[in-house]
């Protein structure tokens, strides 16, 4: 069984025991018993059973007993797949409450039933206490204790997001949700995943795989947007006997629209800003052997200054294409395989006039960092001019699929 640190959250931390406490044994029934001073009956007498009404109150037919059920059979490994619900036979469900270390429980009661508003956390020691009117009238209470079942890390799927809470990043950036264990029933998931916009726009989830999911609009975020992610999935069934380890909530910010339109052909780049032209930038792009990706590539992430070597893309050191150069500045991602926005102070001769690369769009080191200063993840360039196409999953290649293609992907389609 495989371990790893588990991860902070917002609540208190959760218990992942091995075995279940030491339980209180379950009360058969919800008895009623009444244990208060002398009443007056109605005929006068002192309640004692020594007056003339004795005899009609012993004949009385005696109320019927509430007992109460829950939807769990066994109080020492407590399903957490679906809500607790609990029921009272023989009188009227007035209210329960179930508490843990880690809070309430709120829940509500319809008819005869009470049921829990949402999943218990595994691994966990809840308190039921609930109270009943019986036929005659009388209030009646019992409490019970039960424990969760115990989950490993291994059983529990967290979801970690991007972008990062009260982020503001640029029209092109997807939601993403990574699991760290696979979510193999991803309608459950999706059903409980949820993107709501201000203003609003329409969209809806892709999943790359069991482990990753992304939402977009079908068009751009327009600028200015509010985003709210809800992915609300702790305890929920993620098939294999997987649960989710916990529910998560962010909202972001959509700033300005920025789109840097690169031609490979014409060796320019031009920057717009809410649809203004700013700045036509000369450039260049990869050469024969390295062409660069055409197709919508989003900013992955900056860097002020990168070390660029050609080992991590496959080329050799004893290739005579190798390089290492320590400090490329302005450097900024588009592609997981290493394409790159950055200052090339060695090639400005060519940039405006020949694609001489391996593959990043390089310009001058002025042009580079005027551009990364406006710049931030999210951030849309759209590559035209080349042969070789920009894949789905190749860094944020979301914005290659048109609407309808996307709208495929999500599990709930």
């Amino acid at each position: 069984m495989r371990t790893r640190a588990l991860r902070p959250t917002r609540s208190a931390p959760r218990r992942r025991t091995a075995s279940a406490l030491a339980l209180v044994a379950l009360a058969a029934s919800l008895a009623a018993c009444s244990s208060g001073g002398s009443t007056d009956g109605p005929d006068g007498s002192d309640g004692s059973g020594s007056g003339p009404g004795a005899q009609a109150a012993s004949d009385a037919p005696k109320p019927e007993p509430v007992r109460l059920s829950t939807s769990f059979s066994d109080p020492t490994a407590v399903p957490i797949d679906a809500p607790v619900s609990v029921t009272a036979q023989g009188g009227t469900l007035d209210d329960v409450a179930m508490t843990s270390a880690d809070g309430d429980v709120t829940g509500e009661v319809t008819g005869s039933e009470w049921t829990a508003s949402s999943l218990l956390e595994p691994g966990t020691d809840y308190t039921l206490t609930a109270s009943a009117t019986r036929s005659d009238g009388r209030t009646v209470e019992r409490t019970r204790t039960f424990h969760t079942i115990d989950l490993t890390l291994a059983q529990q799927t967290y979801p970690s997001i991007a972008p990062l809470a009260g982020e503001t990043v640029g029209v092109g950036m997807p939601v993403i949700v990574t699991f760290d264990v696979p979510v193999t029933d991803r309608a459950v998931f999706e059903k409980h995943m949820h993107v709501t916009s201000t203003p609003a726009q329409k969209g809806s989830w892709y999943w790359l795989s069991d482990s990753e999911a992304h939402f977009r609009p079908y068009r751009y975020w327009k600028a200015g947007t509010d985003v709210s992610v809800d992915i609300d999935v702790n305890s929920l069934p993620a098939g294999n006997g997987v649960f989710g380890q916990e529910s998560r909530t962010i909202d972001f910010h959509v700033g300005d629209s920025h789109v840097y339109k690169v031609n490979a052909q014409t060796h320019q780049m031009q920057v717009l800003s809410n649809g203004t032209l700013l700045r036509t930038i000369p450039i260049t792009t990869g050469k024969a052997g390295f062409t660069t990706r055409s197709g919508t590539k989003v900013i992955i992430e900056k860097f002020a200054e990168k070390r660029m070597n050609s080992e991590t893309v496959g080329i050799g050191r004893d290739n005579p294409e190798a390089y290492d150069i320590d400090d490329v500045q302005w450097a900024m991602r588009v592609t997981y395989s290493g394409e790159f926005l950055h200052a090339a102070p060695w090639s400005v001769s060519s940039q405006g006039y020949a694609n001489v690369s391996h593959g990043c769009t390089g310009m001058s080191t002025a042009d580079a960092g005027w551009l990364y200063a406006m710049s931030r993840r999210g951030d849309v360039v759209e590559y035209t001019g080349t042969d070789r196409p920009m894949t789905l999953d190749n860094g944020y290649g979301d914005w290659n699929l048109s609407p309808e293609a996307w709208k495929k992907g999500s599990a709930l389609s």
